[in-house]
């Protein structure tokens, strides 16, 4: 059986490097016009050369040409453009009616004096199901929030003294001169300092960096906030407007607030400065000059 298979395969292989000669004759003087020298195996090889070719040259007429255009199906990039545009349209109006509908039937509420039902109170567990379970510290715990309190201060502030190290070559434009009235103070939660200076006088970047923030809070007013290099965050706040968006790079000493009195927490026209550096608030004074 091995042998059999042997010699098929031994009489394919000559069959295909066997050499065979084309030629051209003319008809009435049966002279000799063309002749050429071939075997199946270079008549194969030549084929799959040709359809390659063909078939890379037609792609790339297809791909990189303007006869994509008329395929069935398939459209032009400004169509897709387009069809992008109104579909983004579309969604936009989708919200808008969305939000007249909700304001509409508010005002029918109103003019109608519907009054909104109060949320029923979760009911409490008469099954019994959860009244092994211990809510109450352990004696651990106790004893670690209580070590916690009171080194706080002291814990953050080594940290923080260590930390400051990391920028002393770092150059910190003053944001706003003026008088500090309300210093730096962990024990009171006033991780910043207060800064007295006339109303609409321009906020200035510390130093260069990325805003990652821009709001307004009740309590905090205005508020910008920008990201620098070693892991340092400056945050403006109480500002009567911001100059900047999101995602902008600043420059040092580059405007990007104005001083005002916006939030609950302001008195008058100043700016609540903080510094914090890997997550820990820093005291701005020993940073910058002010």
């Amino acid at each position: 059986m091995v042998s059999e298979k042997a010699r098929r395969w031994r009489r394919l292989r000559i069959f295909l490097r066997s050499k065979y000669r084309l030629v051209i004759l003319n008809d009435n003087t049966f002279g000799e016009k063309f002749s050429l020298r071939l075997s199946p195996w270079s008549l194969i090889v030549g084929a799959l050369a040709i359809t390659i070719i063909m078939t890379t040259l037609v792609i790339s007429l297809v791909a990189f040409t303007p006869l994509r255009e008329y395929i069935p199906g398939y459209g032009t990039v400004a169509e897709r453009k387009q069809i992008l545009q109104l579909t983004l349209r579309a969604d936009s109006i989708e919200q808008i009616l969305e939000a007249r509908d909700t304001y509409m039937n508010n005002i029918l509420n109103v003019i109608n004096e519907k009054v909104e039902t109060k949320s029923e109170k979760p009911k409490k567990d008469t099954t019994g199901k959860y009244s092994g379970v211990k809510t109450n510290p352990s004696e651990s715990d106790i004893a670690f929030r209580k070590d916690f309190e009171n080194n706080r201060n002291s814990s953050i502030a080594s940290i923080t003294n260590s930390k400051l190290k990391g920028l002393s070559e770092l150059v910190f434009y003053t944001p706003v001169k003026g008088l500090i009235i309300s210093s730096y103070n962990l024990s009171e939660d006033h991780f910043g300092i207060d800064v007295v200076t006339k109303a609409d006088e321009l906020v200035k970047s510390t130093l260069d960096g990325t805003v990652v923030f821009t709001g307004f809070s009740a309590e905090d007013g205005y508020v910008i906030q920008i990201q620098h290099s070693n892991n340092l965050t400056s945050i403006y706040k109480h500002n009567a407007e911001i100059l900047k968006k999101t995602g902008e790079r600043i420059k040092s000493g580059e405007a990007i607030a104005v001083v005002g009195n916006t939030g609950e927490k302001s008195k008058g026209p100043h700016l609540h400065f903080e510094l914090w550096y890997n997550g820990i608030p820093i005291n701005p004074q020993e940073c910058v000059a002010f």
